[in-house]
């Protein structure tokens, strides 16, 4: 991503950018950065390991594409009330898009047009051993 002069984000949103009018230069932001923030938010988001958390990020005229692949957190299947409370997974997936959508376009000072969501399974909490 890159701010031109103007203030305007270059290669995706016209949203107006963080910079002051007047001041003369530009400021480029590595796609390597904006993966590692998008991979951090949406690790929080989804309440898993950064390291589970894959990212690809797009510029589209819109504003940004983000694309989220992780394992999706679920209860014991034991804890029959946990199991009962949970919110089911498609419902879930729309509120870490939303989530998502509202954190980044935040922290980046950009749009994020589009969030998609790939479960790539199921993590479950560890069990702990008791002796």
């Amino acid at each position: 991503m890159r701010i031109d002069t103007d203030g305007t984000a270059v290669g995706g949103s016209s949203r107006p950018a963080a910079a002051e009018p007047g001041v003369a230069g530009r400021t480029d932001v590595a796609e390597r950065v904006l993966v590692g923030i998008a991979r951090a938010v949406s690790a929080d988001v989804i309440g898993v390991p950064r390291g589970k958390v894959s990212v690809g990020v797009a510029d589209r005229r819109d504003g940004m594409a983000l694309k989220v692949s992780s394992p999706l957190p679920v209860p014991d299947l034991d804890d029959v009330d946990a199991v009962r409370s949970t919110v089911p997974v498609l419902e879930r997936a729309a509120q870490m898009q939303e989530q998502l959508r509202d954190r980044l376009t935040h922290l980046l000072g950009r749009d994020v047009a589009r969030v998609d969501i790939t479960v790539t399974g199921a993590l479950t909490p560890e069990r702990k051993r008791v002796r």
